[in-house]
């Protein structure tokens, strides 16, 4: 088959291994004759810049599909949940030095600087019944709705474009881009992908980071399966 758009993870995917963007990347997506939509556990503001500076399209899916932009200046289709995160985020604020990244930006998690023992953050919610999941991303820790993810956000997506899910290519690094992998029609993971993206893809590249992608990006127009 031949996918009709790729999906694609931001910080570990296409970027080089300082963060900086792999620019090789960035001009290899406006070569491609399909759809390009970056989705990232980053807030809206930041991915639509992402998108702007690099020439694609402005659908976008941001905070780990809490957030779904129907373009650049269009309205944006936000998910519930933010009243559970900060109420869990009050409470292990009382047990944990937290300290909270991107706060005025985010409209459906709470977001996190990395440092604390994330296991102890999941028995403490879950011992006081809270419906939320925390995940390390390995750039931040992000409390969010359970219900709430990159394989969600690719489904309203995939609505917007007219378009099933398994019609998408879905290319990342982290456990947030497991379900977006799992509901594309074939997921790749970089090189440095986490165990969680490793196990959700169906091929893992020889090269890390933005190369990897790259090397994702040629497989699949090599072999027919992107235009």
């Amino acid at each position: 088959m031949v996918f009709k758009a790729l999906v694609v993870d931001i910080d570990g995917t296409i970027t080089n291994y300082d963060r900086t963007l792999n620019l090789d990347v960035a001009k290899r997506f406006r070569e491609l004759r399909v759809p390009v939509i970056l989705s990232t556990g980053n807030p809206l503001c930041y991915v639509h810049a992402v998108a702007r500076l690099i020439g694609i399209s402005g659908i976008v899916i941001a905070e780990n599909g809490g957030v779904v932009s129907t373009g650049f200046d269009s309205p944006s289709i936000i998910a519930d949940g933010m009243e559970e995160c900060e109420g869990a985020y009050e409470l292990l604020s009382r047990y944990f030095d937290l300290v909270k990244l991107d706060a005025s930006y985010r409209k459906t998690e709470v977001v996190l600087r990395r440092g604390m023992d994330v296991s102890e953050l999941r028995r403490m919610v879950a011992d006081n019944g809270m419906d939320v999941e925390i995940i390390d991303t390995g750039y931040a820790v992000h409390i969010k709705n359970r219900k709430m993810n990159k394989g969600t956000g690719l489904h309203t997506v995939a609505e917007l474009l007219g378009i099933d899910p398994s019609d998408f290519l879905a290319i990342g690094d982290s456990c947030n881009d497991a379900e977006m992998m799992q509901e594309a029609g074939l997921g790749i993971a970089v090189a440095n992908a986490d165990d969680e993206a490793r196990g959700a893809a169906s091929m893992i590249t020889q090269a890390s980071y933005g190369e990897g992608t790259l090397e994702a990006i040629e497989y699949a127009v090599s072999n027919g399966l992107l235009e």
